[in-house]
């Protein structure tokens, strides 16, 4: 059997950067795909004594998200049974966790993240906050629908019951996804007016024009608001990060803060996010969980690279040292489950050489 390094050296940390944003993703569509072959052996693996993990994570992490809707609608139509159902009674853990985000669409599982982070007492502002923050219009328009049909009330509706003040009209903002997309011209002339906006409402007066703040943040281009935070340096002695710690606290700074970092650089901000979740005495498996599964098809490959360039040593090497998990037979614990099967996929021998039963 291959060695852990032989494995990692087959592994690519960097991208052609001319290719289309999905040439990033680490788990893509599988070339011999049979929905009707890959429903049969989950089933197989459902039914086997003790439960045969291995068959199903080789399965579900190395099939695309399409594909994986097919093999769930293969596998109702083979056995009138649910396959969500069927596996979530089969699992647990950190593996039921994982398989059944990703047997989600993408807008499916951002919206079932985002009620979950909203339900009962309290509210996982850090959740919404990430998600919020950094899906496109697009996508967000998609997870309004979705949430829709899922929940029966807008998402507008649950985030404004569950927020207050200036943190609600950001993520309410946000979460309408109207930013502009026109990237066709380079506007100077506004770019300037804006970064001295941001600086007149912020940092040059007593007090902050929230409001103006989150007009410029939410409704510009990512291109022209990377161009307008550059142009910012040069009326205030901060940047704006630094400016949003000076001028907002609690919710409110940490949303503003989290959406700069997305608008500088969406790829870095996931790689902090997976490090934060995973320095110190203790792992948010929670977040190293979702931003596995919700980044694996988009652009993990990016991810990793900027994880490595920045904190020197790769995500694969950090989840391993963080989930120290006992070994199943001859496949390691949930630590290489998440690397390997979606960071980038690899089999060996036929088989993934991988166990998410592991708990942290």
């Amino acid at each position: 059997m291959s060695t852990v390094h032989e494995i990692l050296g087959k592994l690519s940390l960097e991208g052609d950067h001319s290719l289309p944003p999905s040439a990033y993703a680490t788990v893509k569509a599988y070339a011999n795909f049979d929905a009707d072959r890959d429903a049969a052996a989950i089933e197989t693996a459902i039914k086997t004594k003790g439960v045969d993990e291995l068959t199903i994570i080789n399965i579900l992490t190395n099939r695309s998200n399409e594909q994986r809707q097919d093999i769930a609608f293969a596998y109702q139509r083979r056995t009138k049974k649910e396959l969500p159902a069927a596996l979530k009674a089969a699992l647990s853990g950190h593996l039921e966790a994982v398989i059944l985000g990703l047997l989600k669409t993408p807008a499916q599982y951002d919206a079932s993240e985002l009620k979950a982070a909203m339900k009962g007492l309290g509210t996982d502002e850090d959740t919404l906050i990430e998600i919020i923050c950094s899906r496109t219009n697009q996508e967000l328009c998609e997870i309004n629908k979705v949430y829709r049909e899922m929940y029966k009330t807008e998402l507008e509706k649950d985030i404004v019951s569950d927020t207050s003040g200036d943190f609600r009209k950001l993520m309410v903002s946000l979460a309408k996804g109207k930013r502009s997309e026109d990237t066709s011209v380079i506007d100077y002339e506004l770019i300037d007016i804006d970064a001295r906006d941001l600086y007149d409402a912020g940092v040059k007066r007593k007090g902050t024009d929230v409001p103006k703040w989150i007009n410029i943040m939410t409704e510009r281009s990512i291109p022209h608001l990377q161009k307008v935070f550059e142009r910012y340096k040069s009326y205030s002695p901060y940047d704006m990060l630094e400016s949003i710690k000076k001028e907002v606290k609690g919710d409110l700074e940490v949303a503003f803060i989290n959406l700069v970092q997305c608008i500088q650089n969406k790829q870095l901000y996931f790689a902090d996010r997976l490090y934060d979740s995973m320095k110190g005495k203790g792992t948010r498996d929670k977040i190293l969980i979702r931003i596995m599964v919700s980044r694996s098809e988009v652009d993990m490959l990016k991810i990793k690279s900027e994880f490595k360039r920045k904190y020197g040593k790769s995500l694969y090497y950090f989840i391993q040292v963080n989930h120290k998990a006992p070994c199943y037979n001859h496949c390691m614990g949930f630590s290489e489950a998440l690397s390997i099967g979606l960071i980038a996929p690899i089999e060996v021998d036929g088989n993934f050489i991988t166990d998410f039963s592991g708990s942290s």
